[in-house]
Order: C-alpha cells, then structure tokens, then sequence
C-alpha cells in the first residue's frame, strides 16, 4: 500500500510541469527590425538565412538594424575505413554578422559529425535539412543578440 501511494505521487510530480517557458520562445512581437541584409559566402545557407530573417522586418519601430553577412559552409573528411571509403564526415558553418549602425561584429559557429550514406541522394538530402538546421539555429541566436542590443 505504501509503496502504491509512493508511486502515484511521484508519478504526479513528473508529469506535472512547473510551467516554465523560454523567454525568447515567441519573439514574434520584436522591439527591433531588420531592415537590409547583404550576403556573402556559401549561397545555399545564405538562402535558408534569408528565409529566417525575413520575419524580423518590423516598420513599426525606430530601432533598426542593417546586416551584413559572411558565411563559410565545410565538409570535412574526418575518416575512412580501409578500402579508402569516406565513413564519417564533420559539417562547419560559420557566419560572421556584422551590425550596423554600431559596427558590431558577431561569430557563430555550428559543427556536426555526419555517418556517409549508400544512397548518395540521401546522403545530399539529409546534408541539406542538416545546413537548414544550421540556419534556424544561427538565427534564432541572432536574433537574441539583436534583442539584448
């Protein structure tokens, strides 16, 4: 009996939250707005960057900022196995942005080790939805250091 009442009352406490959410989960409402971004460097996550960023443009508010992109997309080799196959492979974007009007330089850096794939379709697919990835997450960061600014 008492080892049920134990049971059930932590099972309470664990599926019950305490309601906590991030504070910049919804940032739809944005004191900032990104008015100009310039790009540079690898063109596929330029676009996908271009995608996220869009919706930070807000003509409602005096504080806007003018981007200027640099990115670097990698793949490197980190090993073979012994016929000389490329087994795994380590994904590196980089973006600096620079901030204006206050000349703000700020680096993001994001890596990833990836397993090579039979099915080089798939291989270049999940390659791919893995730079998006890269882009959302750089972006969200961006976007909280605009907030902070």
């Amino acid at each position: 009996m008492l080892k049920k009442n134990i049971i059930i009352i932590s099972l309470i406490f664990f599926l019950t939250n305490c309601g906590f959410t991030p504070i910049y989960l919804g940032n739809d409402n944005v004191n900032f707005s990104i008015e100009q971004i310039n790009f540079t460097g690898d063109r596929e996550l330029n676009n996908f960057f271009k995608i996220h960023l869009k919706k930070y443009k807000n003509d409602e508010t005096d504080k806007k900022f003018f981007i200027e992109a640099e990115s670097r997309y990698e793949k490197v080799i980190l090993s073979k196995d012994q016929t000389g196959k490329v087994s795994n492979y380590q994904l590196e974007a980089e973006v600096i942005f620079t901030i204006k009007p206050n000349n703000k330089k700020i680096k993001f850096f994001e890596k990833k080790i990836m397993d090579s794939m039979d099915d080089r379709f798939e291989e270049v697919k999940y390659e791919k939805s893995v730079k998006q990835n890269f882009a959302i997450s750089i972006s969200k960061r961006l976007a909280s250091e605009l907030i902070i600014n």
